[in-house]
């Protein structure tokens, strides 16, 4: 069958067997390795990316149902501007350590800070249930995300602040007591 799947922006279109999984055709056919293939059963989270923007284990998808949809990798979500808050966070807070779940735990929570950019401890550890990781306890990772947060949160913060280019610039008062454009 003939499918088109943008990945990470960019469109492919192949030819693939109906039977082979989503993880396979990115990783065996795109070359996009950061996907995990570990348990083979969907417990383990490794495999998971964003389709349409939600996390899917992409061992229990078909190549073939991804078509005609946006799958987003790690790969992806370093931007032309540098890495995204949430890779950043990993690196700072130690949220990887083998790296095998780390994609996966990188995608969802990229998810969640998209609908929920002040998550409480608990609900991100409720969005990560889904992925196994033996190596942090999950302290590292939930610390990980917090600092993702926090920082866009901050990011946020100070683009709100600055005024856009061409607009109304602040008012400030002179010794007089009137409002001055800046």
């Amino acid at each position: 069958m003939e499918i088109t799947v943008t990945v990470n922006g960019q469109p492919y279109t192949r030819s693939v067997e109906p039977r082979l999984l989503l993880v396979h055709f990115l990783r065996d056919e795109l070359g996009l390795t950061g996907t995990h293939w570990g348990c083979d059963t969907s417990n383990c989270g490794a495999c998971v990316v964003l389709m349409d923007g939600a996390p899917v284990k992409s061992c229990t998808v078909l190549a073939v149902m991804a078509d005609r949809h946006d799958i987003r990798t790690v790969e992806g979500l370093e931007t032309s501007h540098g890495l995204d808050a949430v890779q950043e966070g990993f690196r700072a807070e130690h949220g990887l350590q083998c790296g095998f779940c780390t994609p996966g735990m990188m995608l969802t929570s990229r998810w969640l800070l998209d609908h929920n950019p002040t998550p409480s401890e608990d609900e991100i550890r409720e969005a990560l249930s889904g992925q196994l990781c033996r190596c942090t306890g999950y302290e590292n990772i939930v610390r990980s995300v917090r600092w993702a947060a926090e920082h866009e949160a901050a990011a946020t913060a100070v683009s709100d602040a600055i005024p856009e280019q061409g607009g109304p610039t602040p008012a400030h008062q002179n010794r007089s007591g009137s409002e001055v454009q800046t």
